[in-house]
């Protein structure tokens, strides 16, 4: 009888997932589009809230350009992450990943659950890692959905990642140089132990990944209804590059290591001082996570034409981040500038008490997600708001920031702006992705809610 009901309510989540990738598919714009119908219902909302036309069009304007090194930094992560994803030692190792799972519900457990811990560890390798695992599989298991592969390598984005190292929001709280006066003359400085650190964010993280799981699992369409890597209409290039012998004296120094070793002493130098004057988190900076993977890339394909080669096939998967995130950007802007961030703020931690106050500060997260896409800078817009009130409270600071943290991240798995990196390796869109990943949004938003608030009541 429990094997009936499991085959059941497999078959049901199997319905569901297909169900919610044929009607996305259907009616989800690209991810392009999509940032534009958003800047426009920002840009409406400004309008509404008390500014001129002509206002919210130079606020646009002029935050166009307030993630440019940002922007930048992501493009660069995927160019230095595909470069060394794709040196032959380790897309040696990823080959060998991709040979563990042998069946299509396996396969979406297992690159599900290696999204989530390695976005634990980085977010940004979690993106780029991921997406090449799922590629691998995708090329190897006969009936497995690349649809739902897609979406289980992007779980680790929408799920887990900021309550590990990589969290902004807790790194930011945490080093008296990056808090800015104004919110460390409310909370002062949170250390990670009573944030990441508290076993109550840990317990949260475990409970997700079990979840997401079970949810990438059973909602793996059969063979019959499933859409290989090659139904897809997906071509992957080929890492193994064959060596070719220089024919000409200008080609010699792009065949010969010599240069390679020098320039990536230079960098694994710097690195290496870097981490002895101020710890190993030091390369969970992005500047000095991407020097690390250049360095890295640079080395381990040995030459530079290998190297070349590498880059070369990664920059078409950074167009969508080249030309879009300038627009989130300037949405952004527009959110600050017109005040609207400011009262969607005021109005949550009015209505607030001691109970309510993360399950609160969860949906305000969650539903700001949707239109200022960095968590980061989001925090930085939350942060004197919600500490303030947290601290009136009496609710637990570190607490405040998890549960910032586990929400926030929910709106990432319907949203492109992440979705960008991934997708251009996988060589899909958003709308092939985000059925699946909707339906792990539906389970995790009452999900995180109710974890956020239990939890509340052991600090």
């Amino acid at each position: 009888m429990t094997q009936v009901d499991d085959t059941a309510a497999s078959a049901s989540l199997a319905r569901l997932g297909l169900r919610l990738s044929d009607w996305f598919e259907r009616w989800f714009p690209d991810a392009f589009a999509l940032a534009l119908i958003a800047v426009v219902i920002v840009f409406a909302a400004s309008v509404a809230a008390g500014a001129s036309v002509f206002e919210a069009a130079q606020w646009f304007g002029s935050g166009f350009w307030d993630l440019m090194a940002f922007t930048l930094q992501v493009a660069m992560i995927i160019v230095t992450g595909y470069a060394v994803a794709t040196a032959p030692p380790v897309f040696a190792v990823i080959s060998r990943l991709a040979d563990v799972p042998k069946q299509p519900r396996s396969a979406m457990a297992f690159v599900a659950l290696f999204s989530m811990l390695s976005s634990l560890l980085s977010w940004s390798f979690s993106l780029i890692f991921s997406a090449l695992l799922a590629r691998e599989v995708g090329r190897r298991i006969r009936g497995a959905d690349y649809r739902a592969l897609g979406a289980a390598a992007y779980i680790g984005a929408g799920s887990v990642w900021a309550l590990g190292l990589s969290s902004t929001a807790a790194l930011i709280m945490s080093a008296s140089s990056s808090l800015p006066d104004s919110i460390e003359a409310i909370s002062g400085v949170i250390p990670l132990r009573q944030t990441i650190g508290l076993w109550q964010s840990q317990a949260m993280a475990i409970i997700l990944i079990v979840v997401s799981m079970a949810i990438a699992y059973y909602s793996a369409p059969g063979e019959r209804d499933a859409r290989s890597i090659e139904d897809m209409g997906v071509t992957v290039p080929d890492p193994k590059t064959v060596a070719v012998r220089p024919t000409r004296p200008g080609e010699w120094l792009e065949h010969s290591p010599a240069l390679t070793i020098l320039v990536g002493s230079f960098g694994a130098w710097f690195l290496y001082r870097e981490v002895v004057s101020s710890g190993w988190t030091v390369l969970l900076d992005l500047n000095h996570y991407i020097l690390t993977f250049f360095v890295a890339g640079m080395l381990l394909h040995w030459r530079p034409r290998s190297f070349m080669n590498a880059v070369s096939a990664s920059v078409a998967s950074a167009g969508g981040v080249l030309v879009q995130y300038p627009m989130y950007a300037g949405m952004v802007k527009m959110m600050t500038a017109s005040g609207l961030a400011t009262t969607m703020a005021h109005f949550f931690v009015a209505i607030s008490t001691h109970s309510t106050l993360p399950v609160l500060v969860g949906i305000y997260s969650a539903v700001l997600g949707f239109f200022i896409p960095s968590a980061g800078g989001k925090w930085l817009i939350e942060a004197p708001y919600v500490l303030e009130a947290a601290k009136s409270l009496d609710v637990h600071l570190g607490w405040v920031v998890q549960t910032y943290n586990a929400s926030e991240a929910l709106a990432n798995l319907v949203h492109p702006f992440w979705m960008l990196p991934l997708l251009g390796i996988l060589g899909l869109k958003a709308r092939d992705i985000v059925g699946y990943s909707m339906l792990q949004f539906v389970i995790h938003v009452p999900l995180v809610l109710l974890l956020v608030w239990i939890f509340n009541f052991t600090l």
